[in-house]
């Protein structure tokens, strides 16, 4: 009998970047590298614990924007154009390194693209297929998100936008896959009151928060940590654990700070000879990473080794090991001081982490699960089935919180960004009066209204506050809210107007062509008139 149950969580996300205008867009990239580094592995991972045997419950969420661009024609051509130039430079690196201390892990990378290769002509360019096929045969269960992340506690006071982010992610995420999703990942695990009530007029039945937001509730759960809570509207809500957290994510302490693993800021497109890269130099002549990298993290500094795939490998089942081994002493503490259901420990990542962020971090949730399987007393569960045996779990009203910095909204309202407010919640207004006129509206200005609702939901993404805020990409988030917000105030002024250019909507409905369905009167909920 075990002493309790592990909760993994895999939330996959990146913004909407699509942009036919240019034939080889960096941002592009974006998913390009999550593709090879993460999906691509993580679904190879579970198919051989699917082939071996081997129990698996895993959650993992996809969020809508992800999805969408998964399912483009266009970024899944690019994608093979990508691979065929990683597979170009593999060729030319195998021979460059043959007698040098690199060539272990130029070969490593050569024998891995090629690998990806041939899996994504077996999938036919199709990345959510086979995701869907594991859920079906009861490995995974299938989250989604809001439509396009955006950070929901600062949409509060339109709750039409909430309840059109929401109904547009679940549409989105039904009609990729043909499943209802298990549950729901409130982006940047953003909390505030009333938002379960959105998540259950659409019938979501468990999401994952913060710790303390379980912590600091209106009033306190008897086991925080160990099990879920419901909330007013009967959402249950399953808090983060705090240690497994640490061990992965923490910077001087997680797992990919080791020093046998692979370097991240290490890449070939810095070190190497321009020449030699030059089909991955962005357009203004940047210089841009290939995927190949040689070094191991070695220790501070960038004085670094040359990288040692079969060490590394190792390391990857050894810290799996100890990940498991800490679960299972941390739940048999828990066991005798919880009633009821038995305890479980809920461990929430990005699923970018694992093989894009952390090379080995693919191998490692591979190994956790064959771990697990040795380790009687816990067992893997998701969310749901964990819900479908225990379903009864203390009553409380959560507090208003995310994770990341502060674990209190600090990335995404801050002075760097919050210019971007009062823009949105114009927008916003606007939105739910275009909604309002011509929710019945068809031909040209049905089409101008339904392309601002489109914008809308890209303009209130939380990418562009949080890659302004981080520094990751300030002027690309800039460009892009800007360029959303000048669309959606000119489809406004037509629609007003009455003169909408149809050159100019077909145009921007082949350049922004996520949520095609998008249903206007999911901004009326809530409207008073």
């Amino acid at each position: 009998m075990p002493h309790g149950h592990l909760a993994l969580i895999l939330h996959a996300h990146l913004p909407f970047v699509r942009h036919p205008e240019h034939r080889d867009h960096l941002e592009e990239r974006w998913l390009f590298e999550a593709l090879a580094g993460s999906y691509l592995p993580l679904i190879a991972a579970l198919q051989r614990l699917a082939r071996d045997r081997v129990p698996c419950r895993l959650t993992l969420s996809l969020s809508p924007t992800l999805v969408e661009m998964l399912r483009d024609p266009l970024l899944r051509a690019r994608f093979d154009q990508h691979l065929a130039r990683m597979d170009r430079l593999g060729a030319r690196e195998f021979a460059r390194t043959a007698a040098s201390p690199f060539s272990a892990a130029a070969r490593l990378h050569v024998d891995r693209v090629r690998a990806l290769r041939a899996q994504w002509q077996d999938l036919g360019g199709d990345a959510i297929a086979p995701l869907v096929d594991l859920a079906r045969a009861g490995l995974v269960d299938l989250w989604t998100s809001a439509a396009t992340h955006a950070f929901l506690p600062s949409l509060a006071h339109h709750p039409g936008v909430v309840n059109a982010q929401v109904a547009a992610g679940l549409d989105a995420f039904r009609r990729a896959t043909g499943l209802t999703p298990a549950g729901f990942w409130l982006p940047e695990c953003g909390y505030a009151r009333g938002l379960d009530a959105v998540l259950a007029r659409h019938g979501v039945a468990c999401t994952a928060l913060e710790t303390h937001a379980l912590l600091y509730a209106d009033r306190r759960p008897h086991a925080p940590g160990a099990a879920p809570v419901v909330t007013p509207a009967g959402v249950a809500c399953f808090g983060r654990d705090v240690a497994s957290g640490r061990q992965v994510w923490s910077r001087g302490e997680g797992y990919p700070g080791d020093p046998a693993y692979l370097e991240f800021h290490r890449d070939l497109g810095y070190d190497g000879d321009p020449a030699a890269v030059a089909e991955f130099v962005a357009a203004d002549g940047s210089r841009q990473p290939t995927g190949f990298k040689y070094h191991r993290v070695t220790g501070p500094g960038n004085d670094k080794l040359p990288y040692e795939p079969a060490k590394a490998r190792a390391r990857a089942r050894a810290h799996a090991e100890h990940f498991v081994a800490a679960r299972a002493a941390h739940l048999a503490w828990l066991a005798p001081r919880v009633e009821g259901a038995p305890p479980v420990v809920v461990a929430p990542y990005d699923c970018e982490l694992f093989g894009h962020w952390w090379f080995e971090g693919v191998h490692f949730l591979e190994d956790v699960f064959r771990a697990l399987a040795r380790t009687p007393s816990v067992s893997p569960v998701t969310p749901a089935e964990y819900l479908s045996r225990w379903p009864t779990h203390d009553a409380v009203t959560p507090e208003e919180s995310t994770w990341g910095d502060g674990g209190y909204a600090r990335v995404w309202l801050h002075p760097s960004n919050a210019w971007m407010l009062r823009h949105v919640d114009h927008a916003c207004t606007e939105m739910v009066s275009l909604a309002r006129a011509h929710r019945s509206a068809g031909g040209l200005a049905g089409r101008a209204a339904r392309q601002a609702a489109r914008e809308l939901l890209l303009l209130t993404a939380s990418d562009y506050p949080f890659l302004i805020r981080t520094g990751a990409a300030p002027h690309y988030a800039r460009a892009r809210f800007d360029a959303h917000l000048a669309r959606f105030a000119r489809l406004a002024a037509s629609l007003r107007a009455g003169d909408v250019d149809p050159r100019w909507i077909a145009d921007l409905e082949a350049r922004d062509n996520a949520f095609a369905h998008v249903d206007l009167d999911w901004f009326l909920a809530g409207d008073p008139s």
